[in-house]
C-alpha cells in the first residue's frame, strides 16, 4: 500500500479528494492527514497573499477569522470532514491537528509511518513561496521523501 502524508489548511472539497485519491491510479493509498489551524503569525501573510491575488474581500475577512486556540474547533471539524471524504473515496485515512511546529511533526510522521510521499495541499501563498518559506519548500529539505505541492480548490 502506498502511504501519503497530506498537509492541509482547510477541509477538502470533492475536487481535491478526487485529485489526490487518483494520483496513483488503482493502487491502494493510505493517507495521514495533518490539519494546520490558522495561527496569529500567519494573518499578515495571508492578507498579503489575498491582495496579491486580487482577492481584496478575502484580505478584509482575515480580521474575522478565528486564530490561536479559537481556531482549533474549526480545524477539528475540517479534519473530520476531510477524513470522511477520503474514506468515502476508498482510501484509508487517519489524521491529527498540528499543534507543534508543522515541519517537525511532518518529519516524525513520515519516519513513523514509512510514508512514500508528502502532499502539501494549500491555497497559494505567494509571499512565502517567493522567499521559499512555504511548507513545500521547507519540507523538501527536511523529510527525505518526494514532496508534491498542489493548490486547494474552493467550492
Amino acid at each position: 500500500m502506498f502511504t501519503s502524508v497530506l498537509m492541509i489548511e482547510k477541509p477538502l472539497v470533492p475536487t481535491d479528494v478526487e485529485l489526490i485519491t487518483t494520483l496513483h491510479g488503482e493502487d491502494p493509498v493510505s493517507f495521514v492527514v495533518l490539519m494546520q489551524p490558522h495561527g496569529d503569525q500567519d494573518r499578515l501573510l495571508r492578507a498579503l497573499d489575498d491582495v496579491a491575488l486580487g482577492e481584496l474581500d478575502e484580505a478584509v475577512r482575515e480580521v474575522g477569522r478565528p486564530e490561536g486556540e479559537d481556531a482549533l474547533p474549526p480545524a477539528e471539524r475540517a479534519l473530520a470532514h476531510s477524513l470522511e471524504a477520503l474514506r468515502a473515496a476508498g482510501g484509508e485515512a487517519v489524521g491529527q491537528i498540528v499543534e507543534e511546529h508543522p515541519l517537525d511533526l511532518l518529519k516524525s510522521v513520515v519516519e513513523q509511518t514509512g510514508a512514500d510521499e508528502v502532499i502539501v495541499l494549500t491555497a497559494p501563498h505567494l509571499v512565502e513561496e517567493f522567499f521559499h518559506r512555504d511548507w513545500t519548500s521547507r519540507a523538501r529539505h527536511k523529510v527525505g521523501v518526494p514532496v508534491l505541492k498542489l493548490y486547494a480548490h474552493t467550492e
